[in-house]
């Protein structure tokens, strides 16, 4: 899938089905607002679709990869049918693993990559209002700087979520 057709899917009238992250927010509040990243595809914006979305269909649409199922099972249905890896490329799939805090996990495709640690994604339901959030930045937070961690930019507050999300994995649209 081309960077310009992931720029251009609207995606606005999918069905409801599968699930995603139950993600409370938990961004920072009270300090001052960070400037948005620079960013080639737009800036970060939340659209409200038709009806409300989930992470999963709305990231197997933008993707085309036909794997159904919760979010954090994502990394591991993709095992021997789809490329996975540990690096972001544009078109994959960012697996956020379940966790205490995010039982379902969460998806978001990549539509940029901007430089080793930063990329911009597509994904819906980050904020439980079944939305879309386009454009949105996400930073590498890992220490060993390998994405096994990641912050959020959080844009009704125009600043990086304070939480930082474990990540399973990145899942390649190409087929094995």
């Amino acid at each position: 899938m081309t960077k310009t057709l992931l720029r251009i899917l609207p995606l606005a009238g999918l069905l409801l089905t599968g699930a995603c992250s139950l993600v409370d927010g938990g961004f920072t509040r009270g300090t001052a607002p960070v400037m948005s990243p620079a960013l080639p595809g737009g800036d970060p914006r939340i659209v409200k679709a038709s009806a409300p979305l989930q992470c999963v269909p709305y990231a197997r649409e933008l993707s085309g990869i036909q794997i159904r199922g919760d979010a954090w099972t994502w990394w591991h249905t993709a095992d021997g049918r789809y490329r996975r890896g540990a690096r972001p490329e544009v078109g994959a799939v960012l697996v956020l693993a379940r966790t205490s805090r995010l039982r379902g996990g969460h998806l978001a495709v990549v539509t940029e990559v901007l430089n080793a640690r930063e990329i911009v994604v597509r994904h819906a339901n980050w904020l439980n209002r079944g939305r879309i959030h386009l454009d949105t930045p996400v930073r590498d937070v890992s220490r060993a700087n390998d994405w096994s961690a990641v912050r959020v930019w959080y844009t009704p507050g125009q600043t990086w979520g304070a939480r930082s999300y474990a990540v399973a994995g990145f899942v390649s649209p190409q087929p094995l």
